[in-house]
């Protein structure tokens, strides 16, 4: 009779425990804001939330530099010494080849962690506001790995154009590298870019129609080429797509007299873009504005311009142009009812918030005004490479996401003195989530993202 009685109540015991467990995992859960709508999400976001807040540890293995490094000479914080324009001497440097980075790529865990890629999100907020990014590239495989390793983290998206006619082993080392990261990949279709022709206008469209099929929910867009770097931190960037408060930055203003020539006549590709003698009329019920390549646009902006008959038709027009590229996104911009864009009767440049995209030192604008500011490096189709005496310079633009253009075989300390001045505000952010290398290690694993602790 006492088994009879006893064994109703170990049952019930056991019930009670189980619950309990229960309980206290989901108040756990609940706690951390994992429970969600989304299953999938909820534990994707557990996981990587789990390497953020452990990210604290191993901080030392992701420098970069030390406190003695030729860059923290130069550098202070968030100032930089002023250095004489004597930089256009070569610093004999040697990047990588394409070979090197198809043996480096080989094995794809030692590339991860010697390269020092930041394989985690550094806080909720860059978990919850994944960026898409466009990358055509067609030379200096080494100025590419460098824009990646700036720009990397494993909730954004990434895709490359690589054009068709650069060299197979350019193609091979960019698949080799991209083969080592689960969201990197190489455009479906690629085109041949001709300078000034419509095909660099048509390398984002293919990478933005792969984008917006990926299951990514990346909120902004930018586009890039590989001689671009960053100029702020994945957070910073962050930050500022925000304070947009949901506009495209994008520059846009009415063209000049020799601007309006690039689409008065046809122009056929070849070699080079070829000017013929076959007028062309504007289309109706569009006021072109020019602007640069360059854009960051929200995702709402990226699908109504891929469904738009009426852009499609624009891009048609837009075909036989000369540099449609510096045309076509700032005269969308100014287009009724498209989505983060701006009227054509408003004067502005820019969007509300003072975010700019790219910044770059033209050679006509040398001298002009109050500016007088040299290039320290060298002009490259009127656009300064950057040498180290141009950092000073470069950092008094707090408000622009980019930089364009770096050359690291012309000067190779202006490249990596800026890769150690963002890695040491990433390092800074990082510090903020301590906790144990073993928890970091856990949560990982079980997300399909690399580790970079051993």
């Amino acid at each position: 009779m006492k088994n009879i009685i006893v064994l109703p109540v170990l049952k019930a015991k056991r019930f009670f425990l189980i619950l309990a467990v229960f309980g206290i995992c989901y108040f756990i859960l609940f706690h951390l804001g994992v429970v969600s709508n989304t299953p999938l999400k909820s534990l994707m976001k557990f996981s990587m939330r789990g390497s953020q807040a452990c990210s604290g540890n191993g901080v030392g293995e992701l420098a970069i530099a030390d406190n003695n490094s030729v860059c923290s000479r130069i550098m202070s914080h968030q100032s930089v010494h002023k250095l004489a324009n004597s930089t256009r001497t070569r610093n004999k440097y040697r990047p990588l080849t394409e070979n090197d980075y198809v043996k480096l790529a080989s094995d794809c865990d030692t590339f991860i962690k010697t390269s020092k890629y930041i394989t985690f999100p550094i806080s909720d907020e860059e978990l919850d506001f994944p960026i898409a990014y466009s990358i055509v590239v067609h030379y200096k495989i080494e100025m590419f790995e460098r824009l990646l390793r700036a720009i990397y983290a494993p909730q954004n998206k990434y895709c490359v154009h690589v054009d068709s006619k650069a060299p197979k082993a350019f193609h091979s080392a960019v698949a080799a590298i991209a083969s080592c990261f689960h969201n990197v990949f190489i455009a479906s279709r690629i085109e041949q870019v001709t300078y000034g022709s419509w095909a660099r206008v048509q390398a984002d469209l293919n990478c933005m129609r792969d984008l917006v099929r990926s299951t990514t929910p990346w909120k902004y867009l930018i586009n890039l080429c590989g001689q671009d770097f960053p100029l702020k931190t994945n957070g910073e960037i962050i930050q500022s797509l925000i304070s947009a408060n949901d506009q495209n930055i994008i520059s846009s203003y009415p063209p000049s007299a020799a601007k309006k020539r690039r689409w008065g006549h046809r122009y056929r590709v070849g070699r080079k873009m070829t000017k013929t003698a076959e007028m062309k009329k504007t289309p109706r019920n569009i006021r072109i504005f020019v602007g640069n390549t360059y854009i960051a646009v929200t995702r709402a902006f990226v699908n109504y311009v891929l469904s738009s008959i009426e852009i499609q038709q624009f891009f048609k027009w837009s075909e036989d142009t000369y540099s449609p590229d510096e045309h076509v996104w700032a005269t969308i911009h100014r287009m009724r009812g498209v989505p983060g864009s701006r009227p054509s009767n408003s004067k502005s440049r820019s969007p509300h918030a003072p975010v700019f995209n790219r910044l770059i030192k033209w050679r006509f604008l040398e001298g002009v005004g109050k500016n007088n500011d040299t290039c320290a490096g060298t002009y490259r189709h009127n656009i300064c490479v950057y040498g180290t005496g141009d950092l000073h310079w470069i950092l008094r633009h707090p408000h622009h996401l980019f930089a364009n253009k770096f050359d690291s075989a012309m000067d190779n300390t202006a490249v990596r003195c800026l890769e150690e001045y963002l890695r040491q505000k990433v390092l800074n952010e990082i510090q903020k989530f301590p906790c144990s290398r073993e928890t970091m290690t856990e949560n990982l694993t079980s997300n399909n993202v690399e580790v970079t602790t051993e």
